[in-house]
């Protein structure tokens, strides 16, 4: 079990963004377990980097996702639990080396688990911050 959670090299940022890009795809369909794993994967990476608040920062999208699960599921302990945890580490500004929106992710992932809105959706940011979403093209 302790080999689960052990750092991974870093990645590349070809190969970061590609995970990224899957996980937000995988959130945003719903399939909150596959997110969960594709997230963690970076999340691992980060850890070996030493950005200690980076890392707090991928484990609240980690954990929101299984909040999410957790819903889904109807296991309101483990929709308190983990979602609290969640929240709490996306609490505050945006950073800018966490390449997804975060401050209006949090705040939506709240009244989602609050049961008064539809799950937030995982966006990608482009270079210059601002998000990258598949709207224009709906």
């Amino acid at each position: 079990m302790a080999d689960q959670y052990r750092p991974l090299p870093p990645m590349t940022p070809e190969l970061r963004r590609a995970h990224l890009t899957h996980a937000c795809e995988l959130f945003n369909s719903g399939d909150y377990w596959a997110a969960h794993e594709a997230l963690e994967t970076v999340w691992r990476s980060i850890i070996s980097d030493g950005d200690a608040a980076a890392a707090l920062v991928w484990q609240g999208l980690i954990q929101a996702a299984a909040a999410l699960l957790h819903q889904r599921r109807g296991n309101s302990h483990g929709v308190a639990a983990v979602g609290r945890g969640a929240l709490e580490k996306l609490a505050g500004r945006q950073r800018q080396d966490v390449e997804v929106e975060t401050v209006r992710f949090r705040a939506q992932l709240e009244r989602a688990l609050a049961g008064d809105a539809e799950p937030p959706r995982l966006e990608l940011r482009a270079a210059d911050g601002e998000l990258r979403t598949d709207e224009g093209n709906r």
